[in-house]
């Protein structure tokens, strides 16, 4: 028992700022409340696993769909995301008379995610042929299903976000951005394992119980999340206030200071570290011989390198760092890991590609992390849905894109270098995937440039993050 209390005790006496992401708790929204609001990203983490991942591979392997029917099917759901700048507008401006202004959303967006998950197996089913019925059913079908659960998807992240900045002061923000960023991280590795494990040995009958389960899993912990976070205020969604408009508010927030050129840097950065997403561990095998396992474990590298960005990105800011530095600073990081990869095949050397595997995925969580604050920050009072809408609309389109022509430019560019048109020397399977990785580091340095003109000048004297952090609380107080 002596030993239970000392143990105890010296976990206790533990400075918040060694346990990451800790003090991003207050004392209106302590820590456990804080994980439990996150379970919301959890769940777009599942989500986003099982889109994907699994049913990548699931519809191409086990049910004999075309790769380019299975490209069209995943990329649906960006067709939802430019209208999360609206969904955010709404969800700012929304007349409740039970008070609610965000749970509202998150709940509409929680039942479109289950509507699609419900259908899902039966359409891929159908899409797959295995039915009597109209050969047009089973693309109707499926596309219905995956724009249900993009909608979803996209609602709920853009309304949950705006809903978390509503519960923590300005200073307390970038760690609940760390954090939530963390916990779809962990929501998309715990879902690839888990589905991986549970489709290992495939059936319809399997694929029907996964699918199903994951949308009562994603209406679980949604509500869990939801359960008494946000409190009701009538006043503030009257019925005979004067109705807001979205254009007018879209006009007011990007004739502010700076919102077009972040915009666009968000746009650029979101571009060049999405670009490889499903190119590192084709690479890894094709180019550097690596096994099944070893291209698996890229996965986990790449995630424990955002795992570091978002949390020195977070304590950066806590700090009064200003946030476009930092976002600078995280494409510039991944300027140096895509530069690594790049090098990794003339040397044949496995271990700088890991090591270029982690610095992406440690530029990524910092820029993302930077960007994602800025635009928090930037925000006019009242419009936190609106701006987070329009970094989440720019975001999520230009990831989808940039995902789809990776994997164009590499096929289109590797087959022309195999085939001889590009010269002798270039005839090498990494010429394709070269070729990607350069596009990605120009978009980062094009990023550095659109978000540069944003950072704060230090003033003489200073150390400049006294300064940021004064002005950014000085700007929203």
């Amino acid at each position: 028992m002596t030993a239970r209390r000392g143990i105890s005790s010296a976990w206790l006496s533990v400075a918040p700022k060694w346990l990451p992401f800790a003090d991003a708790a207050t004392a209106d929204v302590p820590l456990p409340r804080l994980l439990r609001l996150s379970l919301f990203q959890v769940s777009v983490g599942l989500a986003a696993a099982l889109l994907i991942g699994t049913l990548n591979r699931v519809m191409i392997v086990e049910l004999g769909l075309s790769a380019t029917l299975v490209a069209v099917m995943i990329a649906l759901p960006i067709l939802a995301a430019p209208f999360r700048a609206l969904i955010g507008f709404r969800s700012d401006n929304h007349r409740s008379y039970l008070g609610w202004k965000r749970v509202p959303y998150i709940w509409i967006g929680t039942m479109l995610q289950f509507g699609g998950l419900a259908i899902m197996p039966f359409a891929l089913i159908v899409l797959s042929g295995d039915a009597d019925a109209p050969e047009i059913v089973g693309p109707l079908a499926a596309a219905l299903a995956f724009l249900l659960v993009g909608a979803g998807l996209h609602t709920v992240q853009t309304a949950g976000l705006a809903l978390a900045t509503d519960l923590v002061p300005v200073e307390r923000q970038p760690r609940v951005v760390a954090l939530l960023s963390l916990m779809m991280l962990v929501g998309m590795f715990a879902g690839g394992l888990v589905f991986g494990v549970l489709l290992a040995e495939f059936s319809q009958l399997r694929l029907i119980q996964v699918i199903q389960g994951s949308a009562i899993l994603t209406m679980v912990l949604n509500g869990v999340a939801l359960w008494k976070q946000e409190a009701r205020d009538p006043s503030r969604t009257r019925h005979d206030a004067a109705p807001a408009h979205f254009d007018t508010a879209w006009r007011e927030l990007t004739r502010s200071e700076g919102w077009r050129r972040r915009l666009v840097a968000v746009g650029l950065g979101s571009a060049a570290f999405s670009m490889q997403d499903v190119l590192l561990e084709p690479y890894g095998g094709q180019v550097l011989g690596m096994s099944v396992g070893g291209t698996t474990l890229l996965t986990a590298i790449f995630a424990a390198g955002g795992v570091l960005g978002f949390a020195l990105a977070a304590a950066r800011l806590t700090a009064g760092a200003d946030p476009h530095r930092l976002a600078a600073m995280g494409a510039l990081a991944g300027v140096g890991g895509f530069a690594a990869v790049l090098f990794a095949a003339p040397l044949e050397e496995r271990l700088v590609f890991a090591f270029g595997t982690l610095w992406i995925g440690f530029g990524s969580g910092l820029f993302t992390v930077g960007i994602l604050t800025a635009c928090m920050r930037a925000a006019k009072p009242g419009q936190a849905g609106l701006a987070l809408g329009a970094w989440g609309a720019v975001q999520a389109t230009t990831a989808g894109l940039a995902l789809a022509a990776g994997g164009m430019l590499r096929d289109a560019i590797g087959a022309a270098a195999n085939a001889g048109s590009l010269g002798a020397a270039l005839t090498h399977p990494a010429t394709g995937y070269g070729a990607v990785y350069l596009l990605e580091i120009a978009l980062l340095f094009a990023a550095i440039i659109a978000v540069g003109p944003l950072v704060r000048a230090t003033a003489p004297g200073t150390t400049g993050l006294r300064l940021h952090g004064t002005a950014a609380h000085a700007s929203h107080t």
